[in-house]
């Protein structure tokens, strides 16, 4: 990662943690905080059936369905040395910063993958389901398939949502060139490579499953984050096949914010520091906190 890509996402960091600190004592919401210089906000389910990460109503929609409710079973990885003990063992989505709660608390809230405004703005067809978690085959060079977890697809979208996370991961050349379609979808050569290893395999892997599962393929990502913005663009512009490359795009959290409903938009905005483009972020309500970070 770069040195402009550690300061971009330890500042976010840095913000979602404050603003959570402030939203969950603002609303009562249980949760502890991780140990650390720079403590994490997690919550858990209360004896009410809320959960604090969660906007109430999305939270109802994802119990309710079963396909969803699995995504929350994801253990947090961290839990048993970061986090204070607890009855239940603490997952990932519990937490403040993972992109797949932001991405869940999103596309589950009732109505909006039926919303035309949100539809549009990512090209995706009427009736469309919401699959996340989603197992696209990659093919191999030596027959097998690749079972790459994509985090939500929509329809013929692929979605792979960012938030906090430091970069796309590298991995061993040799590895990715192991993918049938590799030479055919890129230009290797102009692909940033570093210590043997490709740049943003994520994306690479990603972009090769929608093109072996004939999908778009979006990167979503918040515009606080201009380092993930030019990654994808290096591997965006390596992209042989024409129609391919028009099938991928990037969206910004901001810019889909704006075809949201009311009540989410509020959400995401006082929790997340997400409002549509050209309209100033909520003041964090702990303004000493807010002053401690810069922010």
């Amino acid at each position: 990662m770069s040195p402009s890509g550690a300061y971009f996402a330890s500042h976010l960091r840095h913000e979602l943690c404050v603003r959570n600190r402030a939203y969950a004592s603002a609303h009562n919401l249980a949760h502890v905080e991780s140990y650390g210089s720079m403590p994490v906000i997690v919550y858990h389910p209360d004896d009410d059936g809320r959960h604090g990460n969660f906007l109430d109503e999305t939270y109802t929609a994802i119990m309710g369905n079963p396909e969803w409710r699995r995504r929350l079973d994801k253990i947090h990885v961290q839990g048993r040395t970061s986090l204070p003990e607890n009855d239940r063992r603490w997952k990932e989505l519990d937490s403040c910063t993972s992109s797949d709660a932001l991405l869940m608390n999103v596309f589950c809230l009732p109505g909006v993958i039926a919303d035309l405004r949100v539809l549009s703005l990512l090209a995706v067809d009427q009736g469309a389901e919401a699959q996340f978690g989603f197992k696209a085959r990659v093919p191999l060079q030596s027959g097998l398939f690749d079972r790459t977890e994509v985090d939500l697809r929509l329809g013929d979208l692929l979605i792979e949502a960012k938030l906090t996370e430091s970069d796309f991961q590298a991995k061993d050349a040799e590895v990715v060139r192991g993918y049938r379609d590799f030479e055919e979808v890129f230009d290797a050569r102009a692909l940033p490579l570093a210590a043997g290893k490709f740049l943003s395999y994520q994306l690479i892997r990603n972009v090769l499953a929608a093109h072996d599962n004939a999908c778009s393929f979006c990167v979503l990502l918040d515009q606080r984050r201009p380092d993930l913005l030019e990654q994808w663009y290096a591997v965006m512009c390596c992209v042989r096949i024409a129609g391919l490359r028009l099938r991928c795009k990037v969206l910004t959290w901001q810019e889909l914010s704006e075809a949201l409903p009311p009540r989410l938009q509020e959400f995401l905005d006082c929790k997340y520091g997400i409002a549509p483009p050209g309209s100033p972020a909520a003041p964090i309500c702990d303004e000493s906190d807010a002053r401690s970070f810069g922010l």
